[in-house]
């Protein structure tokens, strides 16, 4: 008789979640967010469930210290982080911004490659392992939660950064990252570096991956990362952030879900959270989700093989390793109108998994009876795209109506009626296409010189009635704004976003 060997099923170990949309992903270009926005985003990763925030770089200026100061205030179910240079100035501004907050970490660092010290810091290794012990240890009478660090550490020499490691952890720090800055590395590369980093943390920190995606391997060489060892993931939501941008959180989340034979690794995250909490972000900084994004782009659970279809038909499992629903895409059904109350409007959100309050109930309402006036049928796409497109920015301009006069082979003349302090101001712009001369217009009324960088339009659902939703990115000298605007006349969508973008610059 003979004994079959049991499956060993290795335990599923928790990988912590930093999510750094509010800090890392709003360095890039064209990606700056206001105060409000940077609320509603800390809210709805508060809904995800990342355990940390980072809000981030208090010191950096006093916009970044009040955002910090407000999140930190706001969040009760994560922890809050403020990044810092390894420089006291920095970390008591750090400290001060996080007061309040339920949960703070302080996230200080200091660069370890040779590249680093001698062109940057202009310091030697004893100086960065004497500033790395100050200034953890300064960190460290504010707060228990300290993160450590090491920037540029996949370009460092291993046998010193293990001393820079083991030097953060004897200071206080309890979480030790080692970012892949510029992106440089590889899997087998990274996996060996958390292998080999790991000792020197006695157990007594957790160890942290922070990956660039300039070659294409951000959400890679964090896996690897966790395969090796590491238990804090850093990314941002649809991986934006400096250069290529960052990890993205949703590849990072789903990869550890389906594949966790290979892991075994889980997160605390909702994962039917996670289409909204992208949406959300792709229409608050203005950067379009690609098609063929994996995770929550249009084409991820879309079939157009004949051989696919059939399979997925028979059985969805032949050619779908996960699920629309189970990252929360809405199945876009039909359910409300205009003769639809405020109790169904706010059933149905509620049921679509928003949390709102009787004021921001108020608001959408008020939109969505605008919008239903003029269009049949409310989707959930609708109530996705009204929810997400609320106006954030201080309205210094309103839209008070404009007129079109138009015709085949001739520009196009616009007249724009804009509301300001309660005056109305008239101009009327002569341009190729309705559109620019509507932007002309404006451009006269409000006296700005403005270069439109990026227009986008797209539909929240299938059909002629569909409403339009307009992203557009304006840059006056140096700033750069994005803008967004919903209706169901795609001129005046393009008009709102334009005003959206003019309001946060003016």
């Amino acid at each position: 008789m003979t004994q079959q060997n049991a499956v060993f099923t290795p335990p599923v170990l928790p990988v912590k979640i930093f999510d750094t949309t509010l800090r890392d992903g709003e360095q890039s270009p064209g990606c700056s967010m206001n105060l409000e926005e940077k609320l509603q985003i800390a809210r709805q990763l508060e809904l995800l469930g990342v355990d940390i925030i980072e809000a981030g770089f208090a010191f950096s200026s006093p916009g970044d210290f009040e955002s910090v100061s407000r999140v930190a205030q706001l969040i009760k179910d994560c922890t809050v982080a403020s990044l810092s240079r390894a420089v006291e100035k920095d970390i008591d501004a750090s400290a001060a911004a996080l007061k309040g907050a339920a949960s703070p970490r302080i996230h200080t660092f200091i660069a370890t490659s040779p590249i680093h010290m001698k062109h940057k810091l202009r310091m030697t290794e004893e100086q960065v392992l004497e500033r790395t012990a100050y200034m953890v240890a300064h960190a460290k009478k504010y707060v228990s939660d300290i993160e450590f660090s090491a920037e540029d550490a996949t370009r460092s020499d291993w046998d010193f950064l293990g001393k820079v490691v083991a030097t953060a952890i004897k200071a206080g720090a309890t979480t030790i990252n080692l970012p892949d800055t510029v992106g440089y590395t590889t899997p087998a590369e990274m996996r060996a570096l958390v292998e080999a980093m790991l000792p020197y943390t006695e157990g007594k920190a957790v160890i942290s991956l922070h990956c660039h995606n300039d070659l294409g391997m951000a959400v890679a060489n964090s896996l690897a990362g966790v395969a090796g060892g590491a238990g804090q993931i850093e990314c941002t939501i649809n991986g934006i952030g400096e250069r290529a941008g960052n990890a993205a959180l949703e590849e990072i989340v789903m990869a550890l879900d389906t594949r966790r034979d290979v892991f075994a690794s889980a997160t605390r995250i909702d994962k039917s959270q996670i289409y909204r909490t992208s949406n959300l972000v792709s229409k608050i900084v203005g950067y379009p989700i690609p098609r063929n994004k994996a995770i929550v782009g249009k084409n991820a659970f879309a079939h157009e093989s004949g051989i696919h279809q059939d399979g997925v038909l028979k059985e969805k499992t032949t050619y779908e390793i996960m699920t629309p629903e189970s990252v929360g895409i809405p199945a876009n059904n039909m359910v409300l109108g205009k003769h639809s109350g405020r109790h169904g409007f706010k059933s149905r959100l509620e049921e679509l998994g928003y949390v709102l309050s009787a004021e921001e109930i108020d608001g959408f309402f008020e939109k969505f009876k605008e919008i239903s006036d003029k269009k049949k049928e409310i989707t959930d796409g609708d109530l996705e795209a009204i929810v997400a497109s609320r106006d954030v920015a201080e309205a210094t301009y309103t839209l008070d109506s404009y007129m079109l006069m138009t015709a085949k082979n001739v520009q196009s003349s616009c007249i724009v009626r804009l509301v300001k302090d309660g005056a109305v101001i008239e101009h009327n712009a002569i341009d190729d296409g309705p559109v620019n001369a509507a932007y002309r217009a404006i451009d006269a009324i409000v006296g700005l010189e403005l270069t439109l960088l990026h227009y986008q339009i797209g539909a929240t659902s299938d059909g002629r009635d569909s409403l339009g939703e307009v992203t557009v990115r304006l840059r006056h000298g140096e700033r750069e704004v994005s803008g967004r605007g919903l209706s169901n006349d795609i001129v005046e969508s393009s008009i709102l976003a334009y005003l959206n973008a003019v309001n946060r610059l003016v």
